[in-house]
């Protein structure tokens, strides 16, 4: 082929991910998928009868405004607004998105120029890199570490640790960003309010974006009382845009819908991005969440959802128990992480030749493990 079919330097770089790997093969083995986002339960009856309702209605089957539908901005206001201390403006301070992932790739489309750095923690969520460098910027990265005693024994996710003064030492002069993840994925730490003021205080002496990954807001174990959020600290709003998923929240991560919170002069450009990227995103299924957010305010719809993940999470982690592998207990989200170096895997044991971070055979589970391709 002629040189016209060279692809682009912004995708050729990029080798086959996981998920083009281990969904497949997790089909193909029959074992059980516990490493990716997403639930094995429908959405709540209220949220799927609303889709329904939405797809026969003639008007929502078409374009949407760019920035969402109205309804569902206004549910969003609703349901934020308290949780943010102030009264958010529907039209300048919440962009509807399709789908977190989409959110987070505008913002960066929106604001990073050509060698433009984003410190991002480890580990995270591997579409981070992609979305940064696609946009002309640079993956900066510093790590959450656990402690010591993680290697023999269970720990809470909350003693995973950021060192600030690493975070710091990280800013350059062309830092434009700060990507935190709360509760995170795949550790399940919830960011304390101490520690998140401590992140914002980085951004603030260096003028940063903080862009706060939240899209498990909605999932958090007992005995937290109340999820912190890094806008809601000091000036903090400011300088923030905090990412949320329709589909997390409401077990439909298939309808690719999520949503942009923060002030208008930040909003805005992460905004005309997303005009020239998708231009609106899907109708029918912006109307299903927004009746599921508006259903919330009166059914206890995300109470109901952390009584059942908490009984999951008691589930698996009894099966590290039984097998004597120390793991992490998540304040948030629905991962686990195990410390896998108990297991001995024989010399000649048949990995797939590209794999060292998981394993599936028939009947195993099939789940992703922290190694050393998580970190810089």
């Amino acid at each position: 082929m002629g040189k016209g079919f060279t692809p682009a330097a912004r995708v050729s770089k990029f080798e086959k991910d996981v998920w083009s790997i281990f969904t497949p093969l997790a089909a193909e083995t029959k074992a059980i998928n516990l490493g990716q986002g997403y639930m094995n339960f429908g959405p709540p009856e209220a949220v799927q009868k609303a889709a329904k309702e939405a797809i026969d209605n003639v008007e929502s089957n078409q374009y949407s405004h760019p920035k969402g539908r109205l309804r569902l901005r206004n549910a969003i206001a609703a349901s934020y607004s308290p949780e943010f201390n102030r009264s958010l403006n529907p039209e300048t301070e919440i962009l509807v998105t399709a789908g977190a992932n989409e959110a987070m790739y505008a913002t960066f489309a929106g604001y990073l120029d050509e060698g433009s750095e984003v410190i991002c923690i480890e580990p995270f969520f591997d579409q981070y890199i992609s979305n940064i460098s696609m946009n002309g910027g640079k993956p900066v990265f510093v790590p959450l570490r656990a402690p010591e005693r993680a290697k023999d024994s269970i720990i809470s996710s909350h003693e995973w640790r950021l060192d600030i003064d690493e975070l710091r030492s990280k800013v350059t002069d062309k830092t434009k960003m700060i990507v935190i993840n709360t509760p995170h994925n795949p550790v399940g730490k919830v960011f304390d309010e101490e520690e998140l003021l401590a992140i914002g205080k980085v951004a603030e002496e260096n003028d940063l974006i903080i862009l706060s990954d939240e899209v498990y807001d909605r999932l958090y174990y007992p005995p937290l009382q109340k999820f912190p959020r890094i806008a809601t600290l000091g000036n903090l709003w400011e300088r923030t845009l905090t990412v949320c998923s329709g589909g997390k929240s409401f077990a439909a991560t298939g309808w690719r819908v999520g949503w942009l919170i923060g002030p208008e002069h930040l909003v805005k450009y992460s905004f005309a991005a997303q005009t020239r990227v998708v231009f609106s995103v899907n109708s029918p299924c912006q109307e299903a969440v927004a009746a599921g957010l508006e259903t919330s305010l009166t059914q206890p719809i995300f109470q109901d959802q952390i009584a059942a993940y908490l009984k999951k999470r008691e589930i698996l982690a009894q099966v590290f128990d039984e097998l004597e592998l120390p793991y992490t207990v998540p304040e948030g989200a629905y991962y686990i992480l195990v410390n896998t170096n108990k297991i001995d895997i024989p010399k000649d044991y048949p990995f797939p030749a590209e794999l060292d971070s998981y394993f599936g055979l028939p009947g195993s589970l099939n789940d992703i493990v922290v190694s050393n391709t998580y970190y810089s």
